[in-house]
């Protein structure tokens, strides 16, 4: 019976009809609230802590309706469609903490940028159908008056996927549903690809696929800065700081089947203020975890996945960071102007990075040989062990690369099945997620905000259908696989 409630709960009423910031249920933890009223009350005796002249602008608002966790593009792409579709200017008051304010080690500044339909699932090619229309028409959305307008610096020189063999089944069927989604894509035999791109080497080639239209790359930089902007200019707090706690209220509830299961309900976050002692508890009506890579982390803070084995309470968020190289190079006689983004089937990648032939790309490296998310030092013997022979063989000219820099990233890997976590978690009830992109969350991020807004604000997904992304399939075990991953 658990398992059919989880399912159906999908159809339950508009959840915006209940933004408050009233406290209720049965086992309100007080453990957090007796010190926080003792501070408030010694602030007005006589030799009280409180100063008038104290400057407090640093610190979040005392109360909001919606706390989103992660200030990259995911939580600002939800922070702004919650706002712009607010039945009424200023109805939804929207916080947004990210506790890195360089963005030093944010997914978004360290991603390669690329945008495509090549996916295997319908839900991922019309996320990034509606995306690249956004980041098209990005003024339109993201412009402010009398503010510059944005250049994203798209790039719409497409993907190219070269599948070998044993692929290419896939390949074509692939292909027949991103055609079915209205993605502009074409398949190429390995003469058709030779005679387009003389460049290539197509032995071990069998297939390939080249988007035609709405494939590239952009600026993630400029995009961040952008929602930045405009979501300011609505209206939305924006906080440094982390947050370190969360107080909940607990109900319980007994399934027909007899099983008891607790629902929580968020109702302050606690927020610890950057290179500070100082923290602020700031009451909410909803929580939006939009950590990225450490999405698993702030669930966890919350109390999800704290439950005995095999059950839905302790089952945890499968979100963890990964860690990803990116290599430029230059090449004097590499590909010209045209090249496209390239997926071999190796996995390595690479697309052309500016003029004067320069070049970037990288692989993701194999379950064993993942490497330590602790820090963002790059290994430079994973390129001339594992990227490079693959490039070379690809492309001949690359025999003769200088590498010039590299960098490091983190994916948000769900580990279960590398696809995005939307929505909701069924037992703490007030908690959205929008996370575990694996790779693809930048270029799907403008639509996933709006599908996040939309249940926040009418309970139900209005636009793309993500019911299959849900938290609940970890439970269930029912996975929803991606076949193209980069």
């Amino acid at each position: 019976m658990l398992r059919r409630a989880l399912r159906l709960r999908w159809g339950r009423g508009p959840l915006g009809r209940g933004l408050s910031t009233r406290k209720g249920g049965s086992t309100l933890d007080w453990t957090g609230k007796v010190p926080e009223i003792k501070k408030k009350i010694q602030s007005f005796l006589p030799g009280g802590a409180w100063n008038p002249l104290y400057d407090t602008s640093h610190l979040p608002p005392e109360r909001t309706d919606v706390v989103i966790v992660g200030g990259g593009v995911l939580g600002l792409s939800v922070a702004y469609w919650l706002k712009r579709l607010e039945k009424q200017r200023g109805a939804i008051q929207v916080l947004v903490v990210e506790r890195d304010h360089t963005y030093s080690r944010a997914s978004t500044g360290l991603s390669v940028g690329g945008i495509r339909q090549q996916f295997s699932l319908p839900e991922n090619v019309q996320l990034s159908l509606f995306s690249v229309d956004f980041l098209r028409n990005i003024n339109d959305y993201l412009g402010v008056v009398d503010d510059r307008p944005l250049d994203l610096q798209f790039n719409p020189s497409g993907y190219l996927l070269l599948a070998s063999e044993k692929g290419a089944a896939i390949m074509e069927n692939n292909v027949k549903l991103q055609r079915q989604e209205g993605a502009k894509v074409c398949l190429m035999s390995p003469e058709q690809l030779q005679n387009k791109f003389p460049w290539i080497n197509t032995e071990g080639v069998a297939l390939a696929s080249y988007g035609l239209e709405g494939e590239g790359w952009f600026d993630p930089w400029s995009l961040l800065q952008g929602l930045q902007r405009k979501v300011q200019s609505m209206g939305v707090h924006f906080c440094h700081g982390e947050v370190t706690r969360f107080v909940s209220s607990s109900n319980y509830m007994e399934t027909m089947s007899g099983e008891e299961v607790t629902l929580k309900r968020i109702h302050e976050v606690h927020v610890k203020m950057n290179h500070s002692l100082e923290y602020q508890p700031v009451e909410c009506a909803i929580v939006i975890n939009a950590a990225g890579a450490w999405s698993g982390q702030i669930a966890e803070l919350a109390g999800i996945g704290k439950g005995p084995p095999n059950t839905l309470q302790g089952t945890k968020l499968p979100v963890e960071p990964r860690k990803r190289y990116v290599y430029v190079w230059h090449c004097p006689q590499g590909p010209g102007l045209e090249t496209p983004l390239i997926a071999d089937p190796s996995g390595a990648y690479f697309r052309r990075e500016g003029l004067g032939n320069n070049y970037l790309g990288g692989c993701s490296p194999t379950e064993e040989e993942e490497p330590d998310p602790g820090n963002l030092e790059v290994d430079h013997d994973f390129f001339q062990d594992k990227v490079w022979p693959h490039l070379a063989q690809r492309v001949p000219a690359f025999e003769n690369l200088k590498v010039q820099s590299a960098w490091a990233g983190y994916y948000d890997y769900n580990t279960f099945d590398q696809n995005g976590v939307v929505g909701p978690h069924p037992l703490v009830v007030n908690m959205y997620f929008a996370t575990g992109f694996s790779g693809h969350g930048l270029q799907q991020a403008p639509a996933v905000g709006r599908a996040v807004a939309e249940l926040v604000l009418e309970g139900h997904f209005q636009t793309i259908n993500l019911s299959s992304f849900c938290f609940s399939r970890f439970y269930l075990r029912e996975k929803v696989t991606e076949h193209n991953i980069l």
